[in-house]
């Protein structure tokens, strides 16, 4: 059973796991934003969240515990100076995991990492949209506009002028001059010295 046994092993062995995860932590300390695989970026997640909570406190014992997991002093700088000052009091939850789909070349999931306090990609609201349907809106033509007028209002006689003004607001094919050039359908018909007419 695997009770208590907290974390993804994510298919390597304890050293290259912690390689790695100290690899996309200063990944994600220097881009504030990295793009990896869901599996990596919940292990990331529980393994960076820790060491900023340790850099709210600038302290050497910190510095050094830091030190210790990242390996890289450009990083350990910017966590305790730049991004303990944004995080400020918040209580934890300083990543935010967002999924991407599969991809392409091993249908892998894949997603996006970031701290939370660089709202760069920060989720949008949703919008009321219409639902849309299969069906597309059909033209009402001149019959299903005499159908429905009588149903509409109490009197026949005042159905008649509705459904001939909402007749003329559909689009009309634009008018053809006669002087322009046209196709070539029908030709009209010449007269010839020969035909009796």
């Amino acid at each position: 059973m695997r009770h208590a046994k907290k974390g993804n092993k994510l298919g390597r062995t304890a050293s290259h796991r912690r390689a790695t995860l100290s690899a996309l932590s200063g990944a994600l300390i220097r881009h504030k934003q990295i793009t990896t695989t869901l599996a990596k970026a919940k292990a990331l997640r529980l393994y960076i969240e820790p060491l900023i909570t340790r850099a709210r406190e600038d302290t050497t014992h910190n510095r050094r515990e830091v030190f210790r997991h990242l390996m890289d002093k450009q990083a350990v700088t910017e966590l305790f100076e730049e991004i303990a000052e944004k995080v400020g009091d918040r209580p934890g939850g300083y990543t935010r995991v967002l999924r991407l789909g599969q991809r392409s070349g091993d249908a892998a999931e894949m997603a996006i990492i970031e701290l939370v306090d660089y709202n760069e990609s920060e989720p949008t609201t949703r919008r009321s949209r219409r639902r849309r349907t299969r069906r597309g809106r059909r033209r009402r033509g001149p019959a299903s506009l005499a159908a429905d007028a009588p149903s509409t209002s109490s009197g026949s006689e005042e159905a008649t002028p509705e459904a001939s003004s909402e007749q003329n607001t559909e689009p009309t094919e634009p008018d053809i001059d006669e002087g322009a050039p046209q196709e070539e359908s029908d030709p009209p018909a010449e007269k010839t010295p020969d035909s009796g007419s």
